[in-house]
């Protein structure tokens, strides 16, 4: 049996691990957390009503690991949902049971590169002021074969984005759009005191950023630090759309889409509110234009042709280029069916 270096970091790291019927992938996913050096502070399971035996395996993963490893301790909760809370709400529960200076988000279907949390944590003893961090990841199938991009990749991550996050304007970034992906991201706890209660409205992932990035500093590394599983039973996974797969978005029908995300950015503004002098005044009228840019979106009338004028219009204001994807935004609200 090899022994594990244990020096515990100067920031204490809870992991957040959420599954739901999981049991296929979390062997090798709990194996990946807890053999980090150093190892985190305690895993905080919540189990969202699980009919497999997720929870079983993941004891037995940790129990196997201080087996291998003399000296090996990592602490876990159980927490165990008769009814499924579904995502954001289980995760919420997770990082409101977790103790450390930092949480780890985890997936039940990943796996962890070596030197991981380490790598991570020594961002936040350098940098006091930085809030949340998250980076790419290499893309693999459920075997973990290689399918030759990265998260990042898939997402079409481009260099003004890259360079506005690590310039401090994440948050005009994620006002376009979420670049925030749970399975790779570590945050302050402190961050739940702005953060919580998580909007079921919102994806905790995409929240979490978007509030991190409007009171602190939030950062990005392009490395790959997990392998990002992708496959059949992904509650939220990673493609990168073909020319074909943007057209049909494109013409698309447009849905509830609209509608739910000027609800999304109406909580968004609410919350910012209450935060008061905490959140700079120009931050407040980003979000304002937001909801107007996505208010008018959702009453863009049902016929392609009296859309026309009034999306220019709003093209000409700038709206779509500052929130949304630009001229992507301009074509999906002309084309777009009912």
């Amino acid at each position: 049996m090899n022994a594990i270096e244990i020096a515990a970091p100067a920031l204490r790291v809870s992991v957040a691990l959420c599954t739901h019927n999981g049991a296929r992938f979390l062997r090798e996913q709990v194996r990946s957390i807890c053999l980090q050096v150093p190892p985190p502070a305690e895993i905080v399971l919540s189990d969202d009503a699980s009919r497999d035996d997720s929870v079983a395996v993941v004891r037995a993963a940790v129990e196997e690991c201080q087996r291998e490893h003399p000296g090996l301790e990592v602490p876990m909760r159980v927490l165990q949902n008769a009814v499924a809370l579904r995502v954001t709400k289980n995760f919420e529960q997770a990082i409101a049971a977790c103790t450390g200076e930092l949480i780890a988000l985890s997936d039940q279907d990943d796996v962890w590169l070596p030197g991981r949390l380490a790598r991570m944590v020594s961002e936040f003893e350098a940098r006091p002021g930085l809030l949340l961090l998250h980076t790419d990841a290499r893309l693999v199938g459920a075997n973990r074969e290689d399918l030759g991009q990265t998260l990042f990749h898939a997402l079409e991550v481009q260099p003004f984005e890259a360079e506005r996050i690590h310039g401090g304007r994440a948050f005009d970034v994620f006002l376009r759009r979420n670049l925030v992906t749970g399975a790779t991201t570590v945050f302050r706890r402190s961050l739940l005191a702005q953060a919580m209660p998580l909007p079921s409205e919102w994806v905790h992932d995409e929240w979490l950023g978007i509030i991190a990035a409007a009171t602190g500093q939030v950062d990005m590394l392009e490395q790959p630090w997990i392998e990002y599983r992708q496959h059949e039973a992904n509650q939220i996974g990673a493609r990168r759309d073909s020319f074909a797969g943007k057209v049909r978005k494109a013409l698309a029908s447009r849905g509830r889409i609209h509608v739910e995300r000027a609800i999304k950015a109406e909580i968004l503004l609410a919350r910012l509110l209450e935060f008061g002098d905490r959140v700079a005044p120009e931050t407040i009228e980003k979000v304002r234009g937001k909801v107007t840019h996505q208010r008018f979106r959702a009453a863009l009338p049902a016929s392609r042709i009296a859309r026309c004028l009034p999306v220019l219009r709003e093209a000409m204001t700038g709206r779509y280029e500052k929130f949304g994807r630009g001229v992507r935004g301009v074509v999906r609200d002309l084309f777009e069916s009912v």
